[in-house]
């Protein structure tokens, strides 16, 4: 799971559930898994919800920055958020901070 084409986090469902999440980039889409436990097998995940596409679009503009990813993924990131979740505020979630 190191390969520069998939970026993964942790994050709390909102039964208190801790998943481990990950993005896999293949061809010009992200797939998205998930598991629970270090030894569970992943799982794919059809429709993610928005907060993993807004973590997923903060790990791809760090990336950016570190030249490991092409500038013109963000804005692939940014408009494929808008098409699945068309009452997001972009503008509000270019400046939004990930974590207090």
């Amino acid at each position: 799971m190191a390969a520069k084409a998939e970026i993964s986090w942790k994050r709390m469902t909102g039964e208190g559930l801790r998943l481990q999440v990950y993005a896999r980039h293949v061809g010009q889409e992200w797939r998205f898994f998930v598991r629970q436990r270090r030894y569970d097998q992943w799982q794919a995940l059809a429709h993610p919800p928005l907060e993993d596409w807004l973590e997923l679009l903060d790990a791809v503009q760090r990336r950016i920055n570190r030249r490991r990813l092409p500038p013109e993924e963000a804005t692939r990131v940014k408009r494929t958020i808008q098409q699945r979740f068309p009452e997001a505020d972009m503008a509000r979630l270019a400046f939004r901070t990930l974590k207090p």
